[in-house]
């Protein structure tokens, strides 16, 4: 029980500072949005300052990382309430969750490369290509999870620990996530469509509503708050699914309404290899680089479960922190990786 209650005293903490962050969010983008005015004549890859051209590339970039990575780390305040075997459910999840992001950013980062580089050449047909086989590429992944999510889930957890109450918990909550992960992979391709051009200040938008959402619902719908029924675990994942499809929606209608300078055509489209290979040539380091981590976790969380799901659940909550440390690394160097195609 030392972990509840350590998970406790922190809790009213951790939900105001995930409010207040996920807010800032929405609200810190006038900055960008002005910045994107000035260049909107031009694409910003071959008129921004390098310095300032890096900084507007990978702000984004670390913030969405972190947002996306915000979702389970808020699931595991609220599902710490339930018990500590729970906690340990939602902690087993991350190194899937967290691979999921770094494939549907990796993805993105090649995305983003060969369309900031089309746009600056202002080759206008390569970019629609890059943004259209992007979108091809997101439907890809999703069939991808859900595959493995569908086969692979209890095993997952089956090959980790005997306690009942974890596995079943925990395919649970894993189970959702990836079955319904058509709305992360959908939300990354289409915030980094909008990055591409310099539209920031959406991306944002889009991010901040999504994590505010999942705040939100995350309690009402783990103890059935508002006469709906207690889901539990089911409950957070459910949330997180929820504040993923509402911030693709966002993502969506923005990339229709506001970004003109890509023309995104479903009818007569067929995947074309060559750009398939172009931006996987750059976006294949940036998932392996993300996924190093949640290889490490996976491992650590087998030796740990050998002595006691406590611990577990400890190294979850300190993993989870320690990436808000690393990912703006990761979104630096995801940064950099446009730039220097162009």
């Amino acid at each position: 029980m030392g972990v509840i209650n350590y998970t406790f005293s922190f809790n009213a903490f951790f939900y105001l500072e995930m409010v207040v962050y996920a807010t800032i969010l929405i609200l810190g983008g006038t900055e960008a949005m002005n910045t994107q005015k000035e260049v909107l004549k031009e694409n910003k890859m071959g008129a921004m300052p390098i310095n300032k051209l890096l900084i507007t590339m990978s702000l984004p970039m670390i913030i969405s990382m972190l947002v996306q990575a915000l979702y389970n780390v808020v699931d595991s305040i609220f599902v710490s309430q339930i018990s500590e075997n729970a906690l340990s459910a939602v902690s087993l999840a991350f190194p899937i969750q967290s691979f999921m992001i770094s494939f549907g950013v990796g993805t993105g980062v090649g995305i983003n490369a060969l369309l900031s580089r089309s746009l600056g050449e202002k080759n206008f047909k390569e970019a629609n290509n890059a943004a259209n086989n992007g979108i091809f590429l997101a439907i890809m992944s999703y069939f991808l999870f859900l595959i493995i999510g569908t086969t692979c889930t209890r095993y997952f957890y089956e090959c980790q620990t005997n306690i009942k109450e974890i596995v079943e918990g925990g395919y649970s909550y894993l189970t959702i996530c990836t079955t319904c992960s058509f709305a992360l992979f959908g939300q990354l391709v289409f915030e980094k469509l909008m990055q591409s051009t310099g539209k920031t200040f959406y991306t944002m938008i889009t991010q901040g509503v999504g994590a505010i959402t999942n705040i939100i619902l995350d309690p009402i719908l783990i103890f059935g708050m508002f006469g709906l029924p207690r889901m539990g675990i089911a409950g957070a994942a459910i949330a997180t699914v929820i504040g993923q499809i509402i911030g693709m929606s966002l993502a969506i209608y923005f990339n229709i309404t506001k970004n003109k300078e890509i023309d995104i055509k479903i009818k007569g489209f067929r995947p074309n290899i060559n750009t398939i290979k172009e931006i996987y040539s750059v976006g294949i380091p940036s998932i392996i680089m993300g996924s190093t981590g949640s290889i490490m976790n996976f491992g650590i969380n087998k030796i740990l479960l050998v002595f006691t799901s406590t611990a577990t659940a400890v190294f979850g909550v300190y993993f989870k922190l320690q990436s808000f440390i690393f990912m703006p690394v990761f979104g630096i160097n995801n940064g950099m990786v446009p730039v220097a195609q162009c």
